[in-house]
């Protein structure tokens, strides 16, 4: 790399003073040359920030007012962010030492590349991908978001059979990378969204202008997971389904709006029927809470969504239905995704 254009890393913490001490000493011996690293704080009531201060003096820190969530956190801080790369990089995150510049190698070759990730493995299976992003996400035709790597909650050793560079359609948001430009040119997250969801819209909505997402195997970072909310949280799936059901309002053409939607709210009451059947009520009425509140902010995301879509970049949309081949047909390895 002969230029080293301006990066930061910025880490958005709430409450989360322990995996501040357990892993910003690997973000800050990143090798890059040109790199700023923040905190970002949602309004911590520990010392988080105190301990920051005190112990890693070369971050700088930005306070929110309040707990926006992870998609209006960044939104806030990254107000006070200038760099030609951010990076939103979770708290539970270890990196490696050179784990920045095969990224934005990759981002500079191509100025229509908006937005990246790295090879995402699990911090404590150190050899198998981790759920929240392993080789690049995908989605699938009904809008159910998938890894290369990773099909629901089966999660594949990695044996280098994802090593080559490649378009996705969306990148984790354990770590993205993403230009500054684009970022601004779509308005950052959905601050709606609060959590989950709020990186596959951030990224459609960039294909929707034809922007390349990108997945760099030559970068490693090791993620935890679940340093928020718990997987099995009532809260988490009421806000993965509520925002998974915004996203395709917001992001799919009129066309296709109302057969993918009528679809998803079918599989969505077959999935509210397994909560049940399976004991599992609060989740099951997470879900109704879910469809109750898409159905609120209804016209809401409808001034938000796109009317025509003559650029998009359809790169990582899977015409199939990856419940169906999973569920129905026993495929749990993406390669078998035909």
């Amino acid at each position: 790399m002969t230029a080293f254009p301006s990066v930061a890393v910025v880490i958005l913490n709430w409450n989360g003073k322990d995996y501040l001490q357990q892993f910003l000493p690997s973000v800050l011996s990143s090798t890059y040359p040109n790199l700023r690293v923040y905190v970002a704080d949602n309004d911590s009531a520990d010392d988080s920030v105190e301990f920051t201060k005190a112990n890693f003096p070369q971050v700088e820190i930005i306070r929110n007012a309040k707990n926006y969530g992870f998609a209006g956190g960044y939104n806030e801080a990254l107000k006070h962010v200038e760099a030609d790369y951010f990076v939103l990089l979770n708290s539970d995150v270890e990196v490696t030492s050179g784990w920045i510049e095969p990224v934005i190698d990759l981002m500079q070759s191509d100025a229509t590349i908006a937005a990246a990730q790295p090879k995402l493995r699990d911090y404590n299976d150190r050899e198998r991908f981790e759920y929240a992003g392993a080789a690049g996400g995908f989605i699938d035709r009904f809008g159910y978001p998938f890894c290369r790597g990773r099909l629901f909650d089966t999660v594949e050793i990695d044996e280098g059979q994802y090593n080559t560079a490649s378009e996705i359609f969306w990148a984790s948001g354990a770590g993205i990378f993403i230009r500054r430009s684009c970022w601004l040119e779509v308005n950052g997250f959905d601050a709606d969204f609060f959590a989950h969801m709020e990186e596959i819209d951030l990224c459609w909505r960039l294909k929707n202008r034809g922007y390349k997402i990108m997945y760099c195997p030559d970068s490693v970072i090791y993620h935890i997971g679940g340093g928020t909310l718990q997987t099995d949280s009532p809260y988490k799936s009421y806000l993965n389904f509520r925002n998974n059901l915004a996203m395709l309002l917001k992001n799919l053409p009129r066309n296709r709006r109302f057969p993918v939607l009528f679809t998803r709210f079918w599989l969505d009451f077959i999935s509210l029927l397994k909560f049940m059947a399976d004991g599992k009520f609060k989740q099951a009425r997470a879900i109704n809470k879910a469809h109750v509140a898409f159905f609120k902010d209804l016209f809401k995301n409808l001034k938000k969504s796109h009317k025509t879509y003559p650029q998009f970049n359809r790169a990582g949309l899977s015409d199939k239905s990856i419940v169906w081949l999973y569920f129905a047909k026993g495929v749990k390895k993406f390669e078998d995704v035909k």
